[in-house]
């Protein structure tokens, strides 16, 4: 289903129990459509989407040009409506809708294309409208949205800066208002979210289940009751629903009449600077929620209370610099950014007057702090931040992880049919047209302009002199559709006592969280395996959340002896069973290790690694070294790279076509 009016009975929205921000967030949304969408982050089973689904039944029906099938606004039509201009309009009342965005959709699906029905039967060339049109002045809902394929994140983004949707494609050139609200949902687990598509939604929560059992009772006894009778359920939490939907009525009137005074402005700067978030859209939302908070309280003006509801809300996914930072925004710290807003006092001649308090700073903008100056997401410089390391000699003991730095990148083969990602170029299946495929390939979408081309020569031929295009089985062309593939990026870790020692596997973490951050930017898959003491462990079965493997490299224990033939054996295996799974995503090994082991019992293991990607990280220094890590790559047919080449500047092509070499 990818529409919705809301005919059918539907869990109320009411009836939803916990995760009042969540409620919070998507009721402030439907107040003021402005702020710009709501990202519900949370486990399995926490209700994401079924208080979305719930929200859309609360919304006010809206007045629709009758017959537009882009929803045009009555009181102001689009002059360019693709189904106008109209003229002698008819008004009707519609339901709110609710547009579901398939993780696997077209792109033709999303954004329309050639209607092929009227084109084929009629020899017309007419715009058939994609779900971008459905979702004009509504909601459009993407479940498992950090799942969704790059192509539709860039129609999304241009869609969601421009409020437009244009086509040019097929022959077809259309343009179309497409203002919605954005409402996605997501487990991160499964993988994060791209931070361009992260910055487009207004605010974010994170949800998970109670862990009470009172209110667990209570959420499966109103699920159980929904089930055995929708209609009665429903029925009992009429009246809930009916005083929401008044309440959303009554704010959105009240809303053009809220002030936003200097002083409450002043507040949600002085917020968003101390959190030290990205650009100024940061500080336009919050406000834009602060007044909506507001109005939802039947307020007239916006206090404190609103502006702090509004930052937890509007700020926690703007904080965060990279993916291993954790989610949230700190209270004590926004209490104190707040307390420091009230304490100033404004400048009573903002144009002039006073001198600054440091002649030599006049007229410098002060956006960065001082070196030594700390932030509620950046600590002042510590000398002694790099103490704790574990002395040599420590069994089972973990190591501080480094900062990590800039990876090179790694680079499987490409060029082949594979898994959607943004490594190297591939036959995906889904992603971009870029040519049509030879006659009788019998894989990927139909080419439309390439069948009506190879059909079109042939019409008198085969008696056609009106009516519908007459089209043979060898007309039929398949489309050759080109992505970025998708690897699974499985880390074999030493964690023996020599990697231990001297503060080395500090390094191999940094060098690793590096790896991890180059594995996000291209949606990748990871895997980590550590072999110690006696044997290999799969600490991180393969996933798309590099989160989950940098917090599990936080708790790495270290010590013992160094079983390296049972860590590449584990690593085969894990491929052996990730490719049954998805033949199509490619296998790349990174083997992180010094080498001291029987590296030839290592190779004979690895045998069954020879035709995937691989890459030997040596960790070995100081003044003798044995070249163990260099002779186990040449064994396993794997290119050789030192630790401290792996965090270094150049961005280079690590991993090559080994066949064909």
């Amino acid at each position: 289903m990818t529409s919705s009016t809301h005919t059918e009975t539907g869990y109320p929205f009411s009836a939803v129990l916990g995760a009042e921000e969540m409620r919070l967030a998507l009721l402030l949304n439907a107040v003021s459509p402005a702020i710009g969408g709501v990202l519900v982050r949370g486990e399995k089973g926490t209700a994401k989407s079924t208080a979305v689904r719930g929200l859309a039944a609360l919304l006010p029906a809206i007045e629709v040009v009758a017959g537009c099938r882009f929803g045009c606004d009555p009181a102001a039509p689009e002059p360019t409506c693709p189904d106008g201009p109209h003229t002698d309009i008819e008004t009707v009342t519609v339901p709110a809708r609710l547009v579901e965005l398939p993780v696997g959709a077209s792109e033709d699906r999303v954004i329309g294309s050639l209607d092929l029905e009227r084109a084929l039967a009629h020899g017309v060339r007419a715009f058939e409208p994609g779900l971008l049109a459905s979702a004009h002045r509504g909601i459009l809902y993407v479940d498992e949205v950090n799942l969704l394929a790059d192509h539709l994140v860039d129609v999304l983004l241009d869609a969601a800066a421009m409020g437009r949707n244009h086509v040019e494609r097929d022959a077809v050139s259309v343009s179309h208002p497409a203002r919605f609200v954005l409402i996605g949902s997501m487990n991160p687990e499964e993988g994060e979210l791209r931070p361009q598509l992260l910055d487009r939604f207004g605010l974010t929560v994170d949800v998970s289940a109670s862990r009470d059992p009172a209110v667990r009772v209570e959420v499966v006894r109103r699920r159980l009751d929904a089930d055995a009778d929708p209609a009665g359920f429903a029925q009992r939490w009429a009246r809930a629903e009916a005083e929401l939907t008044e309440q959303i009525a009554a704010a959105r009137e009240l809303l053009p009449d809220v002030v936003l005074s200097d002083a409450a402005l002043r507040q949600i700067a002085e917020v968003c600077a101390a959190f030290d978030v990205d650009g100024m859209r940061a500080d336009i939302v919050t406000a834009r929620t602060a007044v909506a908070h507001a109005a939802w309280h039947g307020r007239t003006s916006v206090t404190e209370d609103d502006v702090r509801a509004a930052a937890l809300l509007a700020l926690p996914h703007r904080r965060r610099r990279n993916p291993f930072d954790q989610p949230g925004l700190d209270a004590d710290a926004l209490d104190e950014a707040l307390e420091r807003a009230r304490d100033t006092e404004p400048d009573p001649d903002p144009d002039g007057g006073g001198a600054p308090a440091d002649e030599s700073d006049a007229g410098q903008p002060q956006d960065t702090p001082p070196d030594n100056r700390s932030t509620p997401d950046r600590p002042a410089p510590d000398s002694d931040s790099d103490r704790g390391q574990p002395g040599p000699g420590q069994p089972a003991s973990t190591a501080a992880t480094g900062k990590a730095g800039r990876a090179k990148v790694l680079r499987g083969t490409g060029g082949s049919p594979a898994t959607p990602g943004r490594r190297a170029a591939a036959r995906t299946g889904r992603g971009r047209t870029v040519r049509a495929l030879p006659p009788g390939s019998d894989t990927g979408p139909i080419h439309l302009r390439a069948t009506v081309a190879a059909a079109a020569p042939h019409q008198l031929g085969r008696g056609r002199t009106s009516g519908p295009m007459r089209l043979h089985g060898q007309d039929l062309r398949r489309a050759d559709q080109r992505g970025k593939e998708g690897n699974l990026v499985l880390f074999v870790v030493d964690a023996s006592a020599s990697m231990a020692a001297r503060a080395r596997m500090g390094e191999v973490k940094a060098a690793i969280l590096s790896l991890l951050l180059d594995a996000y930017q291209r949606r990748d898959k990871v895997g980590l395996i550590t072999f110690r003491d006696s044997g290999a462990e799969l600490v991180l079965p393969p996933t798309g959340s590099v989160s989950h493997a940098a917090h599990r490299l936080e708790t790495l224990a270290t010590g013992g002896r160094t079983p390296l033939a049972a860590g590449v054996a584990k690593a085969a295996q894990v491929v052996r069973t990730e490719l049954l799974r998805d033949p199509l995503r490619r296998p790349l090994i990174v083997l992180i290790t010094d080498g001291r082991a029987d590296t030839r019992a290592a190779a004979r293991a690895g045998a069954g690694l020879h035709n995937h990607d691989m890459v030997v990280i040596d960790c070995e220094r100081g003044l003798v070294r044995l070249g163990l890590a260099q002779r186990l790559a040449y064994d396993l047919h794997a290119q050789y790279l030192p630790l401290a080449e792996v965090t270094s500047e150049p961005l280079t092509a690590l991993v090559t076509d080994w066949q064909a070499a």
